[in-house]
Order: structure tokens, then sequence, then C-alpha cells
């Protein structure tokens, strides 16, 4: 289907396709309402026959809608229009990151470290709202031209159901970059997404990813089974800091991993400043440990027996240590038959093995603390939300005491209810009753009332205002004609008007004219040529200039008297200039041919047999070029070329004929100021 030029929800005009995955292609369109342009991801015909995805994937993007972050392309809306599902959002110019890491091969390790610290910015937003990405790579990270890393498609993933991708054949996302517990179809939570940042840098620093294979399924048994080969050991230029990031941030044990994008963004950051100290602590544990040989009470005695009856020195047994005790030996333990001595050391060394098991694990129960289920306090239904000291009251009964917590405004959750909590909330999970428990809890809405004059100020002064009421906007520049640069031409919403503090202000703010300033040069007594060479050099364009001839003989030929603009004056590039040059007049003769026959419509009679004909009338003609007369005489009505001459005219001459007192043509004129003319009348 051809929707280009089309106008969806009679807003958006469809301009061009810039993109198409597996879910969906990707167009440029304008927004007519709010004069911008944006991208609009349309899903494929396929998608939009399973109800059950259509209604996840709504809530998703919805969802994903309310995260607003420097890093993450913000989404402005979802929309179903005639069976066709699409979001609307942000138009970034830029490059996505793989495409980046195909050109340019290695990335310098700070340009991949800042990239990271974005990444996990943008992720440490989305987590806190309880949005995990799952599907983070290279393709879905898009680098704008002022080195920009923008995340996008958050939250979209989890749509996409097993019989969704069976039915269809597509996979969302990539297995390359899928953290063990995704490959395996397991639980997948925000340190997923720290898995697969781990991926990323690696494969910005290496241009290559940790695990490949040649199917998908290889690949995911790869990432469950193997460990990746350091990325240091592909770029020797990675510092140890970095390497020990990537490999702790990928380690197959989401308990082993960052907790947090906040911590592994603490650590990001140490490593621009200290990037060769050895700092991140990076826990290894192997599932394929051996077993250690623990040596026996017995084993121990025999040891000691064997040493005790060494020979301390020729001839000496037992005498030579001087201690009359009684050794041990197994002959005084078991004065038996031999086989019977055989089952019994069995016997004894089976004992010991058995008390050393549960005497250990009773060792570990005692130091390992209390765990419990922790309760669900934080509801997705609002009107069920809790207050903070209800989720208290209940993590309480259940053993939980190291609660902390947050508060921070809300558009949708009441004041004093619980927005989330962290550790998220897993069914049937349980947790050590010591873990910190963090409650977020709602402030409400944060309503403010925008400052009452914004357009026409700077938009220094305009930031700082609204930098101290700590409210979020955005700044589009675009060229104005009438408002210097700098200055604000408009705000949305209006100026002083009431808004919740968590929209984002939209400011246009005026980079000046479009043309340059031009300062006008002084052409004033020069000639045409040098005139206009001055001017166009100056930076008017040709077209820009105009030209008016004056005719004064007693001033110098082609020459300029004056200019519309002043000297020295600025002015912008796309002003019109007039000069007025001089010209001396030109003299030129004009010759006029006067037909009187035609002139008069004259016929003479026909001639009759035996009759005198009658003479041909006369009459008195007169020529006039311009107020000059230059021809008066007696002519027959017959004549056809009667030639009357100007010699030395200037300028626009009108030619009149008059005959016997009568003007009988004032129609003809002759312009002498292009050179010499011939007349005909008529």
């Amino acid at each position: 289907m051809n929707i280009i030029g089309k106008m969806l929800n009679n807003r958006y005009e469809v301009l061009e396709k810039i993109g198409n995955g597996g879910m969906a292609t990707v167009y440029k369109a304008k927004c007519h309402v709010l004069n911008r342009y944006v991208a609009i991801k349309i899903l494929k015909d396929e998608f939009t026959t399973d109800s059950e995805f259509i209604k996840k994937f709504k809530t998703e993007a919805q969802s994903a809608a309310s995260l607003t972050h420097p890093n993450i392309v913000q989404i402005y809306d979802v929309i179903n229009e005639d069976n066709m599902y699409y979001i609307v959002m942000e138009l970034i110019q830029g490059k996505t990151l793989k495409e980046i890491i195909v050109q340019d091969k290695q990335l310098s390790w700070k340009w991949a470290v800042n990239i990271a610290i974005q990444i996990a910015s943008a992720l440490e937003c989305a987590h806190s709202h309880n949005i995990i990405h799952r599907d983070i790579k290279p393709h879905n990270i898009i680098i704008t031209e002022d080195g920009i890393a923008k995340v996008t498609d958050f939250g979209i993933a989890k749509a996409v159901s097993n019989s969704t991708i069976t039915a269809f054949g597509t996979t969302i996302g990539s297995v390359h970059y899928f953290s063990p517990e995704h490959a395996r179809g397991g639980y997948t939570d925000a340190k997923s997404d720290i898995y697969s940042l781990g991926i990323v840098m690696y494969e910005m620093l290496t241009s290559r990813v940790p695990f490949d294979a040649d199917t998908p399924v290889s690949v995911a048994l790869k990432q469950v089974q193997e460990d990746p080969i350091e990325p240091i050991k592909y770029n020797e230029d990675i510092p140890i800091s970095v390497n020990r990031i990537i490999l702790k941030a990928m380690q197959k044990d989401p308990s082993l991993r960052y907790q947090s994008a906040t911590e592994m963004l603490q650590d990001l950051r140490m490593a621009l400043k200290s990037p060769d100290k050895d700092f991140v602590e990076l826990v290894t544990r192997s599932a394929d440990s051996p077993t250690q040989k623990v040596p026996t009470i017995y084993e121990i005695e025999l040891e000691k027996n064997n040493d005790s009856r060494a020979p301390k020195s020729s001839g000496e047994g037992e005498k030579a240590t001087g201690n009359k005790k009684k050794k041990f030996d197994l002959n005084e333990y078991f004065n038996t038959h031999p086989i019977q001595k055989i089952f019994m050391v069995l016997a004894i060394i089976m004992l010991l093995f058995l008390i050393a098991v549960f005497g250990t694990i009773g060792i570990i129960k005692i130091k390992r603390p209390k765990q419990a289920v922790m309760p669900k306090v934080a509801i997705e239904n609002i009107e069920e939300a809790m207050t903070k000291d209800d989720a208290i009251k209940l993590l309480n009964e259940a053993g939980f005491e190291n609660i902390s917590i947050e508060e921070e405004y809300s558009e949708t959750v009441p004041e004093g209810k619980v927005i989330s909590q962290k550790p998220e909330f897993k069914e049937n999970y349980a947790i050590n009753v010591t873990e910190p428990i963090t409650l977020v809890v709602s402030k409400g809405q944060h309503i403010v009332t925008l400052p009452k004059v914004m357009v026409g100020k700077k938009i220094d002064e305009v930031k700082a205002e609204l930098d101290s009421m700590d409210l979020k906007y955005k700044i589009t520049e675009e060229t104005n004609e009438e408002k210097e640069k700098d200055v604000v031409i408009s705000v949305t919403p209006n100026e002083g008007t009431e808004m919740n503090a968590t929209e984002e202000i939209q400011i246009v703010v005026s980079m000046g004219s479009k043309y340059k300033d031009v300062t006008v040069p002084n052409v004033v007594s020069s000639n045409e040529a040098d005139a206009k060479k001055a001017l166009t050099d100056a930076g008017f364009p040709e077209a820009n200039i105009k030209v008016v001839y004056e005719y004064n003989d007693d001033k110098t030929d082609n020459s300029v008297t004056k200019q519309s603009i002043e000297p020295e004056k600025v002015v912008k590039e796309n002003e019109i200039i007039t000069i007025s040059v001089n010209k001396h007049n030109v003299r030129s003769t004009c010759t006029v041919h006067v037909n009187l026959q035609a002139l008069l419509n004259y016929t003479p009679p026909s001639p009759m047999a035996n009759v005198i004909p009658l003479p041909v009338p006369k009459a008195t003609v007169e020529i006039y070029i311009g107020n000059d007369r230059v021809y008066q005489a007696s002519n027959s009505y017959t004549d056809q070329d009667i030639v009357a001459v100007l010699k030395a005219g200037t300028g626009n001459k009108y030619i009149r004929v008059v005959v016997n007192g009568n003007t009988m043509s004032s129609d003809k004129s002759a312009d002498l100021s292009t050179g010499d003319k011939v007349i005909y009348i008529p």
C-alpha cells in the first residue's frame, strides 16, 4: 500500500519512506498541527490480524510514550486508523550505531564509553518507570549529527509473543544481543538490558559480537553456555577498567552483573576519569568447579601416627620422642579379621563424611539471612494503589525492615500512593529479608504557572527562568526576518498558563535572518559596470541591482549620479538597490518617406478618348520630426516618395505629416537614442 502523500489522522502528511524493519515500516511525515516533522512507524499487515498482539502492542507503546529523556526517542502518539496501527515519534537526523560500527570498525574507547553512558542513562530512566527494553542492540540506537545517542523502540519488543514469532517467522531483536535468560525463554528484567548493553560495548570496541554461529539456535546456545573472549584481546587499546565493565555486564548469572543501570553508570563515569585503575568489582562463579577432597579425621590421625613412628635417627624408635603416651594404632581398635577391619574403616569414613556434610549445611543455614517472598505493593490499577503506610506495614509483616522511600511527582498516581517498588515484584520469588527495598511514592501532580512574558526575550533569560522552576523544555530554531538571533518567537503552552511540570515546553527561537548582512559601498561617480561589480562583490545578487538612466549632456556620460541606499549602511543581501546612471543624448539622422497618394487615398481619373485630361491637383505638404519642420512644399497628389531628413536628432521624436493645414498622420515615432532611423508613411 502506497501512503506517500496521504494525510493520516487529518494531521500527518506522509512525505517519504525512510526505513523498513521486520515489524514495521518507517516514514517521514509533517505534523500540520504543530508544524514539525515526525517519524511514523506503521505496523506491517501480518501483525494487525493478531488481536492479542495488537492489545500488547498498544499497551507497551503507550507505556513507553510516558518516557521523557534526552537519550530516548520521544513517542508522541499511538493511533489506530482504518485498521492501520502506527506510532508517531520524534524524527531523528543521524545514523544507527550499527551503521557507524560497520563504517568505522573499532570505535575509540572514549567515544564508546560516552555512547554507553548515554544508553545507560536512557535505561536508568526507563527502568525507573518499570519499562524494560528487551531489544538493546546497535540497530536501535541512533547517533545524531551532534553525537547524541537516542534509544528507540522502548518496550515494544515485549508485545511480540512466541506465537507471533512462530507464525510470521520474524525474530524481533537479535539473538546476538540476547541475555542468557532471554535466550532460554526465561524471566527478563532490567539486568537483561544491562547484559545487552555489555554486548553493544563489546561490538563498539572490537567491531565483532562475542558470540556468533551459522544459526540463531547455535548463537543462543553460546549465549547460555560459553564465556566470551575478553575484548581487550581483540583491541589492546581498551583500558583495563572498560574491559572489566564489559565482562561484569555480560556475566551469565544476573546476580553477578550490575544490579542496575545506575551502578553501571557510576563505573562508566569513573572509567573516563581513571581508565587504568582496577576499581570494577568483578566476581566470577563457575558452575563446573571441581569437587575438592576434604581429609577425614581418620586420615589426619593416620598421618600423625605415621609421622610419630618414623625414626628420628638410626636405632631410635618411639622412645626418641620422649613421650610415653600411647599412639594411635589400628590394630588396637580392630583386633579382628582383616576384612572386618576394612568394613569398619569404610563405615567410619562414611559416618564422618555425613557429619561433615550436614554440619556444613547447618552452618550455612545459620549464617544465611532469612528469606521471604516480597509482597506486591506497587499495583498497576490506580484505584487500588496502596498508600505508603499500608505498603510499609505489609512489607514489615512479611519480615522486611530495610525500607527506604523516594518521592516523585506523578500525573496519574494520587499523592501518597506507591508508584513502584525496587526490586520489582516477582511471583513466588523469595529474597533475603535484609535486602534494601525502595518504595517510590507519588507527590501528586506538579502544577506550575508559566512565566507571563517569554516571547520577545532572549532564550538564555527564558531558560534561566524555566530551569529555576525545574521544567523541561525543547528548543527549536528557525530563521526569522523580524526577530533578531536568539529571541524567542513562540512558546507552547502559552505564556502564563498552568501546566503539569512533567510536560515538555516547546520553544521556538529565532536564528535571525536567512540573508547575510551587506555593507553598502559608495558607487556614485563610478561608471555603470564598475558600480555593478562593486555591489555584487559586496554581496548583492545581480538581480537585486536596478539601473535607471537619466539624460544630461552637462554631466559625465555613463556616470552614476546617485544610489537608493546610502553608503556604509548595513542591510540584508535581499534588499533592492537602485543606481541612477547619466547618459549623453545620441544624435542620429531621421529620414522620413511620405507616399502622398497613399496617404490621401487618391486615385487619378482614367483617361477618356478624345477628352483632354484634367490637371492633377496639388497640396501644400509639411513634415515635422519632433518640433522641427524639416519639409514644406507644394506637391502633386500623385507623389509617392516625398523625402524629409533630420540630421542631428536626439531622444524619442514623434512624426507628423500636415497636408493643406490638416494633420494627416501623427502615429509614427522614432527613438533616435539608439541610432539612425528610416520611417515610411503611411
